[in-house]
């Protein structure tokens, strides 16, 4: 299934790209004046000169690298970030530095991937009791470790 979205960059951005043909995450690179440092436990906010319109009905999703995060710690902070097919303005990557050491970003990395998704409004309907389930109001950790 294809969705055409339309991107705009600024001077210096580098288009989304697939890796593979199988990929479902087209990778995005930071665009930035000079070199940012993130300590252990900082946040930043990246930018990336990529601007979309996504079709109605879709959204953009922005993830982790897997290799980026399980090499240096660095992963998406509001996993996924969400892209609504009425923002207009420049997609602003959320990074965190998990990792125990310092992490450099420069201008061109790749920082995440980029993904387009179907949405399903949901249509809200207040009830005062719902339906009775085997899990129930069982919260996290409810069914085990194994």
């Amino acid at each position: 299934m294809e969705c055409k979205v339309k991107i705009k960059l600024s001077t210096g951005a580098v288009m989304p790209e697939y890796q593979t043909p199988g990929a479902s995450g087209a990778d995005v690179r930071a665009l930035l004046p000079h070199p940012v440092d993130v300590s252990p436990g900082m946040r930043c906010a990246v930018p990336t000169g990529i601007y979309v319109e996504v079709p109605e009905g879709y959204e953009v999703q922005i993830r982790p690298r897997s290799g980026l995060a399980v090499r240096s710690g660095m992963t998406v902070l509001n996993s996924p970030g969400t892209i609504d097919s009425d923002y207009r303005g420049e997609i602003i990557v959320l990074m965190v530095n998990l990792g125990g050491e310092t992490f450099r970003i420069n201008d061109g990395d790749r920082i995440a991937q980029m993904v387009v998704c179907p949405v399903v409004r949901g249509e809200f309907e207040r009830v005062e009791e719902l339906s009775d389930t085997k899990r129930g109001e069982g919260r996290f950790g409810h069914t085990g470790s194994r």
